[in-house]
């Protein structure tokens, strides 16, 4: 197939450790790209109390569409991004050709602060259960 078969894969498939949309990913750019847009589409949607409903609404984009990207099950293409942009107001595309290369020169996703790993999901959750005293 001509340019590989690593679409063929779901962009949550890609993750390494984590959680999506803020999981660590290995190399394939398009997945980590893919995992930006619905991390800054997860947040804008929070940031501006908007629903999927009200956004497939004012977006155009059908609301599973909006579902799946926000979950890593599909590429979102161009017109589903620029039309959620527009919606939103806010770019959701990451401006990836800023990220910082790895030591073989690849160009990685930048870590979010907070929680990104199963590991520290786990001991948030073990510090919440833990009796104060």
């Amino acid at each position: 197939m001509p340019g590989g078969t690593r679409r063929a894969q779901k962009p949550h498939t890609y993750v390494v450790d984590g959680l999506w949309p803020y999981a660590v990913m290995d190399h394939h750019l398009g997945a980590q790209v893919a995992q930006a847009v619905a991390r800054a589409l997860a947040e804008a949607m929070e940031r501006q109390k908007i629903s999927a409903n009200a956004l497939a609404q004012a977006s155009d984009v059908n609301r599973q569409v909006i579902s799946n990207v926000l979950a890593g099950v599909v590429w979102p293409d161009l017109l589903t991004v620029a039309n959620l942009e527009g919606a939103l107001g806010e770019p959701l595309w990451p401006n990836h050709l800023e990220w910082p290369r790895d030591e073989s020169g690849r160009r990685v996703q930048p870590q979010v602060e907070g929680i990104t790993r199963q590991r520290d999901v786990d001991t948030a959750e073990r510090e919440e259960r833990r009796p104060r005293t």
